[in-house]
């Protein structure tokens, strides 16, 4: 049973991955593979001279797993509530988890099929995306929404930082109190 799984691996998926984990959340990250970062050419990430979409995916699924995170490759066809949690179907296996939190980029089939809100996009070529509240909660409790699915900027530095916010957010519904996560030189 994972207490987060994150259904998209690009730059929101990856990022609320690293923080769920480090956070030492038991985070599953389901990826498809069809990020549209993978069309990319970055020189506007802040910390990053430049990097091609590829090594910039990587480089985030990287990180997840090094605090713990479970990174699969795998298609979310279908998500079933069950009691006080979720089945989450795939075409190569199913997977129990507590939380759900969409990063699914331009795409919003999959929340659409199983209920959630959608609303006219707000960036240019994105026609449809759940609508969240301040804090990436959608109108089904436990699941939540972050990155361009959820109405941010397609640009990778903002889809992160919403990626790690809902995660944050995620996480400190779970602990019952506020989470921040500062490392310090050593």
């Amino acid at each position: 049973m994972f207490e987060i799984a994150i259904i998209g691996a690009g730059p929101a998926g990856a990022s609320a991955a690293l923080f769920a984990a480090k956070a030492g959340k038991k985070t599953l990250v389901i990826d498809s593979g069809k990020s549209m970062t993978s069309r990319a050419w970055v020189e506007n990430h802040y910390g990053v001279n430049e990097i091609t979409g590829p090594d910039l995916l990587n480089t985030g699924k990287k990180q997840a797993r090094k605090f713990g995170a479970e990174v699969i490759d795998d298609t979310v066809t279908d998500i079933l509530e069950n009691g006080e949690n979720f089945t989450i179907q795939g075409d190569k296996d199913s997977y129990e988890v507590k939380h759900i939190i969409f990063a699914t980029g331009a795409m919003t089939d999959l929340a659409e099929k199983i209920g959630l809100t959608v609303i006219p996009g707000t960036e240019p070529r994105i026609k449809l995306i759940v609508e969240v509240d301040n804090d990436g909660r959608t109108n089904k409790e436990r699941i939540w929404a972050a990155g361009t699915v959820a109405g941010k900027s397609v640009h990778t530095i903002i889809t992160a930082g919403d990626g790690a916010s809902v995660a944050i957010n995620v996480i400190s519904h779970l602990n019952g109190d506020r989470y921040v996560d500062h490392d310090i030189l050593k």
